[in-house]
């Protein structure tokens, strides 16, 4: 089958999944006026694969089938491997800013990881690696639920008191049945296949009564059971013109909650089951995490990127570039696009090859991204606020353009440097990308989205080698010892 177009992948979409959004089924995602946005982006990213002149730069040959499937399943075996994933990230995620982050790439990286290591899954070795063969051939989406519903977080899930988390709860001929929630489904919406897999940042004790817990399976959206509860939109209702929030209109990815009604899992379908030492160590063991966290190192950077330019186009019209403290929150934002680019770049340079047979992006400058990129994109919201000022509070409806009072809107709301329409739009664009619901949604989302950022700073400190630095620091009192002899 290979590349599939964007008519293909909305087709998909129309699988009878149950999706519930506001209280009510959601009959086709891809003409609910909520979800219809972010639908209509998915098609254009896979209509992008089919442009002549990307099709080099997006796509290769499959090694099983020959036929051109999606970059992003790439197992890296070169460091210019890695550059080549890069520049197919960058297509995607400079056409949506950035703003779309759990585009299907970031699956399939992982995918790629666990296939390329396949055998440190155990007895489901063959099942892993056969879904990321019918994944990439079939050019299918998958959106991934990693953690459980928040009910008593003072205990892990094996020892709270209720029993909601997804967990096998019987075994059958036919394979394993699962009844409980899993979060967070971001993508579910636009995704054929929903991958549940361990969270990184939430081990299982390893007792008996935690096994059930250790699941991991793909199975199509439609498969029954399987009921999705999506978080209302940001899209906002009563809109005066769809200009008014371009950004949310577009980038929404849905979060989902993901109920398992007695859902039968195929045997074929699982992935690893009642293993507490894989659930735990499987990402370490396949080095999944540096693919993972190259790809969104490469969708911060160009966040940061348009966050950047919006900013510089933003001054322009009011001409404050010309006073010092702008100027001064403008380099911000161009030095924490320049750290990021040299974070991307030097884990590809310093990428080494894995027991696996493919080569792992250093973790070091992406972990350094995963840390500051919260904060980077939280201020440039800040910067957006602060330099927009009033302007961003009065700015009309798009609608106002040709309205009633167009000839007001045309004389009152014209700037220095742009005229009322120009300015209007740019500052709706503004609106969006910095204070609206999606804003606030992007900036949770990037907070959390790899996991508690306190546990990964904690990991962080007892997994980096602290000793050659230590020593260094002793050295240095020794040799000043020698140099200035005894204390006076």
């Amino acid at each position: 089958m290979g590349i599939r177009t964007g008519a293909q992948v909305l087709e998909g979409f129309r699988d009878g999944r149950q999706l519930y959004m506001d209280g009510t089924l959601v009959r086709d995602v891809t003409k609910d006026p909520r979800l219809a946005g972010g639908a209509r982006t998915m098609a254009q990213l896979f209509d992008m694969q089919h442009q002549p002149e990307l099709l080099d730069e997006m796509t290769y040959a499959s090694p099983r089938t020959g036929e051109r499937v999606g970059m992003s399943f790439l197992q890296a075996r070169t460091r210019e491997d890695l550059a080549r994933r890069r520049k197919m990230y960058r297509r995607w995620h400079d056409h949506t800013l950035g703003m779309f982050g759990r585009a299907p790439d970031f699956v399939n990286v992982m995918l790629s990881s666990f296939a390329a290591g396949a055998e440190a899954f155990g007895p489901y070795a063959k099942n892993v690696t056969a879904y990321y063969e019918k994944a990439r051939d079939e050019d299918r989406i998958a959106t991934h639920s990693l953690t459980n519903p928040q009910v008593d977080r003072t205990h892990n899930v094996a020892a709270q008191a209720k029993d909601l988390a997804a967990k096998a709860v019987r075994e059958t001929d036919a394979g394993v049945v699962v009844r409980g929630a899993r979060m967070l489904a971001t993508l579910a919406a636009y995704s054929d296949d929903l991958l549940v897999m361990p969270a990184p940042s939430y081990p299982l004790p390893n007792t008996e009564e935690a096994k059930a817990f250790a699941l991991g399976f793909a199975i199509p959206m439609a498969t029954k059971g399987v009921k999705l509860i999506n978080r209302p939109g940001v899209i906002q209702p009563g809109v005066g013109s769809s200009h008014d929030f371009p950004l949310s209109s577009r980038f929404d990815e849905s979060d989902c909650m993901v109920i398992f009604d007695d859902v039968l899992v195929p045997w074929e379908n699982i992935l690893m089951y009642r293993d507490i030492d894989i659930f735990n160590n499987i990402y370490r063991r396949v080095h999944a995490m540096g693919a993972m966290g190259h790809q969104f190192s490469v969708k911060d950077l160009c966040k940061a990127e348009f966050m950047m330019g919006l900013a510089f186009t933003l001054v322009r019209t009011t001409r404050v570039d010309e006073f010092l403290h702008v100027q001064g929150m403008l380099a911000e934002l161009i030095n924490s696009v320049q750290v990021l680019r040299s974070c991307v770049l030097t884990s590809e340079q310093e990428a080494e090859m894995t027991s696996v047979g493919v080569m792992a992006p250093a973790m070091g400058p992406l972990g350094a991204v995963r840390y500051l990129f919260p904060e980077m994109f939280r201020r440039s919201c800040e910067i957006i606020q602060i330099i927009g000022a009033g302007g961003l509070a009065m700015v009309p409806s798009c609608a106002e353009i040709d309205g009633p009072l167009a000839d007001d809107v045309r004389t009152y709301y014209q700037a220095a440097a742009a005229d009322s329409s120009t300015r209007i739009r740019l500052f709706r664009l503004a609106v969006d990308a910095s204070m609206s619901t999606f804003s606030s949604r992007q900036q949770l989302y990037e907070r959390y989205f790899a996991g508690d950022p306190v546990r990964g700073a904690g990991n962080l400190y007892h997994g980096f080698d602290k000793e050659p630095h230590v020593a260094r620091v002793n050295a240095l009192l020794e040799r000043f010892q020698r140099e200035d002899g005894p204390a006076r």
